[in-house]
């Protein structure tokens, strides 16, 4: 966290289910939390392996913007994909 990110307490996470695809989830990555190919299918991968992945942290208020567009982007395309919220 940098010292712009103070108040970034709220870690924003993605959920593994069997329904969604790999390249969606990749997609998600990138259009919404702005990652590289790579970051993105890195990132994917350990969602995949361990059931989760954690996309970023920010404040409570931007936690829920990325929670919505992802819901948002997932149910336009017909996927389950669960983006979660934790706070420290």
């Amino acid at each position: 966290m940098t010292d712009d990110d103070r108040s970034a307490t709220t870690r924003v996470l993605l959920s593994n289910d069997d329904e969604t695809t790999m390249e969606f989830v990749v997609e998600v990555l990138e259009d919404i939390f702005g990652k590289t190919r790579d970051e993105a299918t890195r990132l994917m991968l350990e969602i995949h392996n361990n059931g989760r992945g954690e996309c970023g942290v920010y404040s409570p208020e931007e936690a829920a913007q990325f929670v919505e567009r992802v819901t948002e982007m997932a149910r336009q395309n017909g996927f389950p994909l669960r983006c979660i919220v934790e706070s420290d």
